[in-house]
């Protein structure tokens, strides 16, 4: 009886919290999207210092069935994490990691991060869906909790037109893991910042940069790491083979830079990733064309 109730009350929670957001969210540009007769692309969109809880999740998928977990979770997911105040920043594909599944799912407050997640996966969607999806993975308790860096944002893309981008290049995604020694992510974050100068310059445009949150889990059902602090980079381009190449090797150098200065524990880790055909972070315009080709 007693933890009925504290269900309840979770979901009473969940419930004004919901009844507070849709309050705002018709101004709330990011969620919205843009007018059709006027083409958009990411550098008129706005990072969103909305949502300052992300969560990085990486799973890892049964050998075969990365691409069917992929479209359960596109058409059940995003609008139900929407409904309770968090949104699915993007969901991707590993590149160099076969069963490799890689989302972004970002929260106004630790307190919605609770509230929202006990009424999802104590909620009819997650009931309904959990056996089809936890059949297909191997591990999901690869999670880093992180922050944007120094009260900035994260690009935060409309959802994606089903009519309009049924066909258009999603582009890539790129991110660059960074595991500075205790005590020393302050001075990695100065040091990478001219690193990162040096992605943007070769092509990519940045999508986050990221911080281990330093807080106790909010929702203990479900693991967090905690063998960081974390400096997490993540930059978008579009479908171009020459590009990827221009800003893969200035990512490599960087990672060799910043592992010299032996205040990192190992070397960096960067991950190319394919958008889903559902992920708000792509790398489209709304007139068809990629658009994350050029620096800045």
């Amino acid at each position: 009886m007693e933890t009925s109730t504290r269900r309840l009350s979770g979901l009473a929670r969940a419930f004004a919290l919901v009844m507070a957001w849709s309050t705002q969210v018709n101004i709330d540009a990011l969620a919205q999207s843009p007018a059709k007769s006027e083409p958009k692309t990411i550098d008129q969109l706005p990072y969103s210092n909305a949502y300052p809880v992300v969560e990085l999740r990486r799973y890892t998928i049964k050998p075969g069935q990365r691409d069917h977990f992929a479209r359960y979770f596109d058409a059940w997911f995003p609008e139900a994490f929407q409904q309770l105040g968090a949104l699915a920043v993007g969901q991707f594909l590993e590149q160099d990691k076969i069963d490799g599944f890689t989302w972004i799912r970002a929260f106004r407050s630790l307190e919605d991060f609770a509230i929202a997640k006990s009424a999802f996966y104590y909620g009819p969607v997650w009931r309904e869906h959990k056996k089809t999806l936890n059949d297909l993975m191997v591990d999901s308790d690869n999670v880093l909790l992180l922050t944007p860096q120094e009260n900035g944002g994260i690009a935060m893309l409309p959802a994606v037109d089903p009519v309009l981008e049924t066909t258009s290049s999603r582009g890539l995604v790129l991110a660059q893991l960074i595991k500075a020694k205790p005590e020393a992510l302050t001075e990695v974050t100065r040091r990478a910042a001219a690193e990162f100068d040096r992605y943007r310059a070769a092509g990519a445009r940045q999508a986050a940069l990221l911080v281990t949150l330093s807080a106790n889990n909010p929702f203990p059902q479900h693991p967090i790491r905690t063998d960081g602090p974390y400096l997490v980079w993540m930059g978008l381009i579009s479908d171009d083979a020459a590009l990827k190449d221009r800003v893969l090797a200035q990512m490599q150098r960087g990672g060799r830079v910043l592992t010299e200065t032996s205040l990192l524990q190992g070397v960096p880790e960067t991950i190319v990733m394919t958008p889903t055909p559902r992920s708000r972070l792509r790398s489209v315009s709304y007139n068809g064309t990629t658009d994350a080709r050029e620096g800045g």
